[in-house]
């Protein structure tokens, strides 16, 4: 009698045990694929093929679209009620409350598009993982589209990458300017280069805004515009413009190098922004060959995006959310004159 309670006790340890791994394998998948879903895969995960496999279609696009839209639930954009119904044969749905009838793209940047889907998703990895960027003409010959419509694609999704509201820089932080244009030719003998304030906080994000000039009162404005009070080392090199550009809590904390007898003295050095200079200078010479100043300020967005978020797990799914979250920008505003534009 006690050994058969003995083996039914082993059984039923045994039974729990098997019962607790199975719900701790379940729910761990579970949250795999939940985490999948509603978040999107990692871009270490992420590849070129895996792309191609889960967005290849039209249908998958638009679930992917309306995952990353509505993470709690579709709500209709008109009165954000939860009742909604499902028009399969149309890829929309039809409010119950109010009966406005919308698509998971409607009021995006997708809205109306021409283009299919999986290209806009294709042209958005590929822009996210070219380092130094994809021209209009590569996007062109990879896509099979119009240059025109390879161009404006582009422009686009640069267009979702400007970051709005962002936080001021602190810590140790880095100046130096960098001019981008034409060389002097016999027959134009005046070069017209564009100024380029870089602004790099060390272990930190980067800035590059185009400047109208480089004198010291455009550069003061941009310098008290993205470096904030808590800001505990300013390094730049010997360049007269930084001395009258700074305030005087800001002169406080100024150190300098002499790139005419050395690049580093210790930790006081310009590298960290200098580096972030050249890979610009070879996304210009070697991606896009050539930029226009009116256009310069969305490429300069571009590689700041992508520089500040290298080491985003994600950066696919967060660009896809801003692109989302983005006014369409029109093809007339694009090609307008820059005082017709601005």
């Amino acid at each position: 009698m006690l050994q058969l309670g003995n083996v039914l006790l082993n059984d039923l340890v045994a039974f729990r045990r098997e019962e607790v791994l199975h719900s701790l394998f379940s729910s761990h998948v579970l949250g795999m694929l939940l985490g999948f879903l509603f978040h999107g895969a990692s871009m270490s995960e992420l590849d070129l093929c895996t792309l191609i496999e889960d967005f290849g279609d039209e249908t998958k696009c638009r679930s992917y679209i309306e995952r990353l839209r509505w993470p709690n639930g579709i709500t209709c954009p008109a009165c954000k009620s939860d009742k909604i119904s499902r028009i399969i044969k149309r890829h929309q749905f039809d409010c119950d409350a109010c009966r406005y009838q919308f698509s998971a793209t409607a009021g995006t940047i997708f809205h109306d598009t021409h283009l299919p889907l999986w290209k806009w998703f294709l042209a958005t990895y590929l822009l996210c993982e070219s380092r130094k960027g994809m021209s209009a003409n590569q996007m062109k010959r990879q896509l099979a589209i119009s240059y025109k419509t390879a161009w404006y694609l582009c422009h686009r999704i640069r267009a979702a990458m400007l970051e709005t509201a962002q936080e001021k820089l602190g810590g140790t932080v880095e100046i130096d300017e960098t001019y981008v244009g034409g060389k002097a030719r016999r027959w134009r003998p005046r070069s017209e280069k564009s100024v380029v304030i870089g602004i790099r906080q060390r272990n930190g994000d980067l800035r590059m805004i185009r400047a109208k000039d480089a004198k010291s009162a455009t550069v003061r404005q941009i310098i008290d515009a993205n470096i904030g009070g808590h800001v505990e080392v300013i390094m730049t090199d010997e360049s007269a413009i930084y001395p009258w550009a700074l305030n005087e809590l800001k002169r406080g904390v100024h150190k300098t190098i002499n790139h005419t007898r050395e690049y580093a003295h210790g930790d006081i050095h310009t590298n960290t922004v200098e580096s972030a200079f050249s890979l610009l200078k070879r996304g210009i010479v070697g991606t896009w060959h050539k930029v226009s100043a009116k256009h310069l300020p969305a490429y300069l967005d571009e590689m700041c995006f992508r520089f500040n978020n290298r080491k985003n797990d994600f950066l696919f799914r967060d660009t896809m959310l801003k692109l989302i979250d983005s006014p369409n920008l029109e093809y007339k505003h694009l090609t307008a004159k820059v005082q017709d534009a601005a």
